[in-house]
């Protein structure tokens, strides 16, 4: 396991981390309502601590801050999206929606899949950073971004505590959501974790053959495998589960496809997000017409399935995770 830095603690760990220093136990809870309620950006805002104290914890303890590097702005919408650069040079994006019901963020939990995991820091910085750069308060978070969060378990839980922590920001779990391609042995596991959040599983197909072909995930645990841990995910927490299903012109849109789609999730306690895809040229993806997409809806409907059509977010700035970082890489000559 990766060393977390200051920002990836506990309050009760901030503590020890204090007395470690020769410091007062209470000085943890004022550091840490400074690292997470007021999202310092750095010790020398943390004047309720003692000059001595912020110059120990400068030279010791580097402070995880996020560097924007470049922000896209949707004439469209508003959606922005964010590069932030690592401390470690690699960057990430984040992406900033407004909706009626309040202001949503979508964060990455890995540098790139498999690339890196983010430390809770990384990922709640993104947070803080884009509340602080927006001035306006984030009201909902989804792990939907670079990565698959599961795959970064235990850091995912730690940010999840922290950003939900009533001393902290106080974002209600019921408004953070994770998505997975499908781990099956740690949705199981998240199951257990006593959380409130809701768990998305990027479904996208009616089948395992056919979700084969989109998603590599599917060669190692079938749909068989996967639906029933969905299922075990609800049992345990109460809370309905969402499936993401990318709609492929020509791939996985049909009446049939519907139809499947529709005996696959019966008697699950479920929403559908339908979400047409861009085109994708090296994936030689086409996009769904609008009457397949709307006939489709109309099937899992008349199938008394929960289902929305996902309202298209930042389609000028291309806000899919990815794109942004993909072509500063290309710029900078990292690719």
């Amino acid at each position: 396991m990766e060393q977390l830095d200051i920002k990836s603690l506990y309050e009760e760990e901030l503590k020890e981390k204090m007395i470690s220093l020769g410091e007062k136990p209470f000085k943890g809870k004022q550091l840490y309502q400074w690292l997470h309620q007021k999202a310092a950006g750095s010790y020398e805002e943390m004047t309720n601590l003692s000059e001595g104290l912020r110059k120990k914890l400068t030279e010791q303890e580097p402070l995880t801050h996020l560097e924007v590097v470049e922000v896209q702005t949707s004439k469209i919408d508003g959606t922005q999206k964010y590069l932030f650069q690592l401390a470690d040079g690699n960057v990430i994006e984040s992406v900033w929606m407004q909706y009626k019901h309040g202001n949503s963020v979508c964060i990455s939990s890995q540098v790139g899949c498999r690339t890196r995991n983010l430390l809770p820091s990384e990922m709640l910085d993104q947070v803080y950073r884009i509340q602080e750069l927006t001035g306006e308060r984030v009201s909902n978070v989804v792990v939907m971004g670079t990565g698959e969060p599961l795959d970064n378990y235990d850091n995912l839980i730690r940010f999840i505590r922290i950003l939900s922590d009533e001393k902290g920001q106080n974002i209600s779990q019921r408004n953070l959501t994770v998505s997975t391609c499908g781990l099956v042995p740690r949705i199981r596991q998240l199951a257990e974790e006593d959380l409130t959040i809701t768990l998305a599983l990027s479904l996208h197909a009616p089948n395992d053959e056919k979700r084969k072909e989109l998603m590599p995930i599917a060669y190692k645990y079938s749909l068989s495998e996967v639906l029933p841990a969905c299922k075990y995910y609800f049992e345990k927490t109460g809370r309905r589960l969402t499936f993401e299903y990318s709609l492929v012109g020509g791939k996985n849109d049909s009446q049939e496809d519907a139809r499947q789609l529709a005996g696959l999730v019966h008697g699950l306690n479920c929403h559908i997000n339908l979400i047409p895809v861009n085109p994708i040229k090296e994936r030689d993806f086409e996009q769904s017409t609008q009457n397949n997409v709307a006939a489709f809806k109309h099937i899992l409907e008349r199938q008394h399935i929960q289902v929305t059509v996902r309202r298209e977010m930042g389609r000028d700035i291309q806000a899919a995770c990815g794109q942004l970082r993909k072509s500063y890489k290309e710029r900078s000559g990292d690719e």
